[in-house]
């Protein structure tokens, strides 16, 4: 063996430390693990099987096709992404909500995880004014994946700690602390996602509307992370109103469809931005993939998307959720926990007020008896202050079976009042 291979600066993002490394490799050392596995930490969505059937039917069309078949696994698509499909999204969108878009507000890339390292290093970083201007994320907690796309020294990210609002029925629900929120020429961009990953919390319209005014008087670009959202897959099980404009770039995916594999984002933007993505792509990978948007276009042009959305999609999870709260209320009855209103998205978020151990190390007990969840600190990137809230929460995805889900909680709830018992 030779001498220590050296890594660059650049290598450090690459860091095993990472959340988003654990949440993925815990896919794995799930799969090898003896004995009994709850999975309850990955973002899978479900295999819905009416879902799943639609989208077959549409692959073994295209694979009858021989022409069409050639095209989608042979061919380079265009950097920008299919035509096919960005016409048809395009279309779409003017013709559901009004917005003034074509093609050239559209552009694909290689799944959600590859559009935010390409927004968040366009937008905020180093400047030719010597500045580093950072995100601003507006409430907190927020999804793991951006923390680690940074490709500075320098933290990428500032989050914002919200205000918590107990609710009736055991629930509570973060919202934007606006009071204390300023958004100035500080920050590159400002991003939310909507629903949330991890809390399922769904900022209000007021508070999103709210959001924009004050990101158009900066001149800073909101940027609103609706890979469950709005217009598909449509998991939010509260009113909203989707929102786009020319200061907003609005993310989009094909997976919590059900199609994570064929990793395919889509953004929404103004054309200047479009180009930059498109740039990006023919530099980064030639061309982004284009199996999933050949899946789905037909499906975008006589709305039936959509319609796969609010009839199958949204009532399948809303049927899980509540059943999901139903037993977290049975099981943990007699703990403090709180769960966070769930809103939308796959996960229920339990907060374990004054837990006497870490997030963490409950995430280590429970993985040591088959139990996969995600520690709550993990989704606060750019919250440095010392909250104790951070510490005492836990996502936990509850797109599988509902037996693996009942049982997962039913460790959780002995393994945490095991570390009530011990203080």
């Amino acid at each position: 063996m030779g001498k220590t291979m050296k890594f660059s600066r650049y290598a450090k993002r690459f860091d095993s430390g990472s959340g988003t490394v654990q949440l993925m490799e815990d896919l794995g050392a799930a799969r090898r693990t003896r004995g009994p596995v709850y999975m309850l930490g990955g973002g899978n969505p479900a295999h819905i099987p009416e879902v799943q059937s639609i989208f077959q039917r549409e692959m073994l069309r295209i694979a009858s096709d021989s022409a069409a078949f050639g095209r989608m696994v042979g061919d380079y698509d265009v950097p920008q992404g299919n035509v096919e499909f960005t016409t048809a999204l395009a279309s779409l969108l003017n013709r559901k909500f009004g917005w003034p878009l074509g093609p050239e507000n559209i552009a694909i890339t290689n799944g959600s995880q590859s559009s935010f390292g390409l927004i968040f290093n366009s937008l905020a970083g180093e400047f030719d004014d010597g500045r580093f201007r950072r995100v601003l994320l507006p409430i907190t907690p927020e999804y793991i994946g951006y923390s680690d796309v940074g490709i500075y020294d320098k933290p990428l990210f500032e989050g914002h700690r919200p205000t918590i609002a107990k609710l009736p029925g055991g629930f509570f629900k973060y919202h934007i602390d606006l009071d204390s929120l300023t958004i100035d020429d500080r920050y590159g961009a400002v991003c939310v996602s909507r629903p949330t990953n991890p809390t399922g919390n769904v900022v209000t319209d007021a508070e999103l509307q709210e959001l924009a005014r004050r990101c158009r008087e900066a001149d800073v670009p909101l940027v609103i992370d609706g890979a469950y959202g709005l217009p598909f897959p449509g998991i939010i099980f509260t009113e909203a109103q989707p929102l786009w404009e020319p200061n907003i770039i609005l993310c989009l995916s094909l997976s919590k469809l059900g199609l994570p594999g064929v990793r395919a984002g889509i953004i929404v933007a103004r054309p200047e931005f479009i180009r930059l993505v498109r740039n990006a792509n023919a530099i980064n990978s030639l061309a982004p993939g284009r199996v999933g948007p050949e899946l789905v276009a037909a499906l975008l042009e006589d709305d039936s998307l959509l319609d796969l959305c609010n009839e199958i999609i949204r009532p399948y999870y809303k049927r899980k959720m509540e059943h999901v709260v139903d037993c977290v209320r049975s099981i943990m009855g007699d703990l403090p926990v709180w769960i966070h209103q769930p809103e939308g998205a796959l996960f229920v978020w339990l907060w374990f007020e004054n837990l006497p151990i870490t997030s963490e190390q409950l995430y280590q007990k429970l993985k040591d008896r088959g139990v996969f969840i995600l520690a709550g600190h993990h989704f606060y990137p750019g919250l440095d202050e010392d909250w104790p809230h951070k510490y005492q929460c836990i996502r936990v995805n509850y797109a599988t079976d509902i037996a693996v889900v009942e049982q997962g909680l039913k460790i959780i709830a002995d393994t945490v009042r095991e570390s009530y018992r011990a203080t």
